[in-house]
């Protein structure tokens, strides 16, 4: 692990390559799961108070299914707080396909066109990374799925660290100091001998 200003890094965040290929996977992670995306308290209570300017960037099936449900978030089997599915097993109520058959989420196409002053969950945008909270730190981890194969053979054809691919993600939960020391630590850890890449 490695330690950075309040978080402890897994070095895999160096090791993998990463680069999503939504050609090839169409958005499969906005589709497949048993929950949907981890949300922070804040970014229900944005969502909800935002939901009549997203609502128009969602399918008529994620419609229903927050009418039905009576909420734009939901606590999980495990007690975590997430977007709701459209049904067990399928697709984000804020996921829609787009003209080529990619899954898009309806916050983030929100957000893009400035009808909303904030992103898609943060939890989906630093994919592959999962949080955990610790005592002292946020843990961040690599998550491995099967749907993100793609990504992973397109991130080592262009040799792109996880870390690096979600430069965004990362600036946008740490902040632009946070990252540009990461890139640091990171032209350190290469130069020390058996380093995988």
């Amino acid at each position: 692990m490695i330690e950075h200003r309040g978080t402890l890094l897994s070095e895999e965040l160096f090791e993998k390559r990463f680069v999503c290929d939504l050609n090839a996977c169409k958005g499969a992670c906005c589709e497949q799961g048993d929950s949907g995306a981890p949300l922070l308290p804040e970014e229900a209570k944005l969502i909800d108070q935002h939901y009549a300017d997203i609502e128009p960037y969602m399918t008529a099936r994620g419609k229903k299914s927050v009418k039905d449900q009576g909420c734009t978030s939901i606590v999980d089997m495990d007690g975590e707080l997430v977007t709701p599915l459209v049904q067990e097993y399928a697709e984000c109520v804020y996921a829609k396909k787009d003209r080529a058959g990619i899954w898009k989420c309806g916050i983030e196409q929100a957000y893009r066109d400035g009808k909303i002053p904030f992103n898609k969950p943060i939890s989906c945008h630093l994919y592959p990374i999962r949080v955990e909270k610790l005592k002292f730190h946020d843990g961040l981890n690599y998550n491995q799925w099967d749907v993100c194969k793609p990504a992973c053979t397109c991130g080592a054809q262009l040799d792109v660290p996880v870390f690096r691919f979600l430069k965004g993600a990362l600036t946008r939960a740490y902040g632009a100091d946070w990252y540009d020391e990461l890139e640091g630590i990171y032209a350190e850890w290469v130069k020390q001998p058996k380093r995988k890449r």
